[in-house]
């Protein structure tokens, strides 16, 4: 959640970052008087508590005279303390949902306005060029028998598909390449749970906004997550790291679950947006100063990617109200798909801030000795939808597809897949 210091100090910080995000800016004001009434609230019960302790002593050095009168009060105080202590729980719980419904605050580099308000950073790497009518991926992945949608909705339903042969080949190769780059930049290797407790969930911001895109599994309180930042985030909760070395990275590997709400009629052909895929996911613990260097330095791990497997794309800085409800701020990497004539995301990146940490109790010693909050950040290294630009862009007239070649190593040499009828 949000810092309730910079609520109390500097509201206007907070409602400039909700209308920069389209958001309610009302809540800010709400929140802060419920946080007002909070903190009076606990007030009285500690004075009250203090009163009721000092009359304590007081009754015990009492006459066995005075005794019996001081006890009766002793009883009028005790609940007075008890009902102080219920209305300050009322009121802490009442505080605390409105502060944890304020989204992160953005940062002040982030463009205003909805999904459309993008600021594109850069362009990079020439668009293909064919000299005959490009194939579609699914069109590629069923000639090379690597994609097979149809069987897959018979088994599970629309957008489940399996990739068998070549295709799976290749999406362990993509995996297992970015795996390599991800343990050689010093990441920790982590296969993660899938399933999670709610307050994991919640604790990384994936219970509000975007709580229908999320499957839950009533009967054991579980759910499944749409991507391993959830297990990572939850991975250190109510921990004091020590940052003292540079910052913690981890790259988990897990398979993903997204419900798509919302998606109706979207992306229906393919693989481009499905209810299950494979994602290898960096994250790292650090110094708050240090996360914006911390971000950057994943989106130059996700561009090294993409620039090493021949895909033209684009960096854009992602406008506040296309924010998720923990991202501070966000890069998204996006690949030219060919046959739909421009851009799609591939990769994201976002800084958390403390906002992460905040609500999963994870912080560092500070060099005074102090505890504080650490910044959390997230990045997506590689992804079954990569498949959908590495197939298109690396077509061949024939049906073929040439397999770039830092991805050869992990087929076996393999520098061209060929269709299979």
């Amino acid at each position: 959640m949000i810092d309730p210091q910079l609520l109390r100090a500097a509201p206007e910080v907070v409602e400039a970052s909700q209308r920069a995000r389209r958001a309610d800016v009302g809540l800010v004001a709400r929140a802060a008087e419920a946080d007002a009434r909070r903190r009076d609230a606990i007030a009285e019960f500690e004075r009250l508590r203090a009163e009721q302790n000092a009359f304590g002593k007081r009754v015990a050095a009492a006459s066995k005279e005075d005794k019996p009168a001081l006890l009766a009060q002793v009883k009028e105080l005790a609940a007075e303390v008890r009902q102080a202590s219920e209305r300050s729980q009322v009121v802490e719980a009442e505080a605390e949902d409105l502060v944890r419904a304020i989204p992160n605050v953005v940062l002040a580099q982030v463009p205003e306005g909805g999904e459309d308000d993008y600021v594109v950073l850069r362009e990079v790497g020439e668009r293909p060029d064919f000299d005959f009518e490009p194939r579609d991926h699914l069109a590629l992945g069923e000639l090379l028998g690597a994609i097979d949608m149809a069987r897959g909705a018979k088994v599970s339903g629309a957008r489940f598909s399996y990739l068998r042969g070549q295709g799976a080949r290749l999406q362990l190769a993509l995996m297992n390449l970015a795996l390599d780059r991800a343990d050689e930049a010093g990441l920790v290797p982590l296969i993660t749970p899938t399933l999670v407790k709610p307050e994991i969930m919640a604790g990384t911001g994936f219970l509000g906004d975007h709580a229908d895109e999320v499957y839950r599994l009533e009967a054991d309180d579980l759910y499944l997550v749409g991507t391993s930042e959830v297990a990572l985030a939850g991975y250190h909760s109510d921990e004091i790291l020590d940052l003292a070395d540079g910052p913690l990275r981890y790259a988990g590997w897990s398979t993903c679950y997204r419900r798509e709400a919302g998606s109706h009629g979207k992306d229906t052909r393919g693989i481009i947006r499905v209810h299950q895929f494979d994602k290898l996911e960096m994250f790292s613990y650090v110094d708050p100063a240090e996360a914006e260097a911390e971000h950057e330095r994943m989106l130059g791990m996700q561009e090294a990617m993409m620039v090493d497997l021949g895909l033209a794309y684009r960096v854009i800085d992602t406008a506040a109200g296309d924010l998720g409800t923990s991202a501070a701020r966000k890069f998204d990497v996006e690949a030219w798909i060919p046959t739909q004539g421009r851009y799609r995301e591939l990769t994201s990146s976002s800084n958390c801030t403390t906002f992460q940490a905040r609500r999963l109790g994870i912080r560092h010693r500070t060099e005074g000795g102090r505890t504080a909050p650490v910044a959390t950040l997230n990045g997506t290294l590689a992804t079954t939808r990569w498949l959908v630009a590495i197939l298109e862009t690396h077509q061949q007239a024939d049906g073929s597809v040439a397999v770039p070649e830092v991805l050869q190593p992990y087929l076996g040499g393999r520098a061209v897949l060929e269709p299979v009828r």
